[in-house]
């Protein structure tokens, strides 16, 4: 662990740490809260972005542990562990649930083995989303993930790191025809709002990164082939499924009463029929 602490570059921003640092964690360096630092001065809906996604991340795995009796996840682009990661939702709805998580940035791997090495339910490896291959192969995707049986995939918030020519329809289509029916992907993305706060968010993030693509909804749509999206359909994060003990349930268009910052990421979950 000590060598793949070592191997973190400081000096250079990590997606995985910056969203770590926007929602409020401490495994991020000074590059990172440089950038996060930006998006808090220059677009403070960003943070509410950033914990609208977690929330609805927490809501779909919780629905899926408890209303379709899958017991396996995939969280493909995972990032840094903080509260309520998707083992603790699955296996505290679904005991037993087990849980691959997946990420290219080694303090990911690091903190994820630090925080998981007492729960023989889960682990976490170091691969990149663009290799799929690598990742279906890998030894801990095939001690814990049985392909014969459905399979929970988690693309939150990262297909928009994934620029068109690199191909990010062909990456669902891997996974989809790896899992059987009844398997569910839950997917979450930044959607483009012909507005200033979408182009200058996106500048920032190409600027920095190299990556970070707003789509429209029917992009979104058209990242989910073969699968069949279900009720709310494709939403912001903050309308999807909401809780309604958190407060009343929304009346109208899924966008009624969000900021233009909550409208800019959308969340569904989709079916393998």
């Amino acid at each position: 662990m000590a060598d793949e602490i070592h191997a973190v570059d400081q000096s250079t921003p990590s997606i995985a740490r910056v969203y770590d640092y926007l929602l409020g964690g401490k495994d991020n360096y000074a590059v990172d809260r440089a950038i996060g630092d930006r998006f808090k001065d220059d677009m403070p809906g960003s943070v509410a972005i950033a914990h609208s996604n977690r929330a609805a991340l927490v809501r779909a795995v919780r629905d899926i542990a408890l209303n379709t009796g899958i017991r396996q996840f995939l969280d493909l682009g995972s990032g840094l562990p903080t509260a309520d990661n998707v083992h603790q939702v699955a296996q505290r709805n679904a005991p037993g649930s087990r849980v691959v998580y997946v990420d290219n940035d080694p303090i990911v791997l690091a903190h994820g083995r630090a925080l998981l090495e007492e729960n023989e339910d889960t682990c976490v490896i170091r691969a990149d989303l663009r290799d799929p291959r690598r990742i279906r192969e890998h030894p801990g995707t095939t001690r814990l993930i049985d392909f014969d049986r459905p399979v929970a995939v988690v693309l939150s918030a990262i297909l928009h790191h994934v620029n068109d020519e690199e191909d990010p329809v062909g990456l669902v289509e891997y996974w989809r025809d790896q899992v059987p029916s009844g398997s569910h992907f839950f997917v979450s993305h930044f959607r483009s709002g012909n507005n200033p706060e979408t182009a200058e968010a996106e500048a920032v993030l190409q600027k920095t990164f190299g990556r970070g693509r707003w789509r429209t909804d029917e992009e979104i749509a058209g990242l989910l082939p073969g699968l069949e999206v279900l009720e709310p359909g494709i939403v912001p994060t903050a309308a999807w499924r909401p809780d309604e003990a958190v407060g009343v349930p929304r009346i109208g268009p899924p966008d009624a009463g969000l900021s233009v910052w909550e409208r800019l990421i959308v969340a569904a979950m989709a079916r393998k029929p």
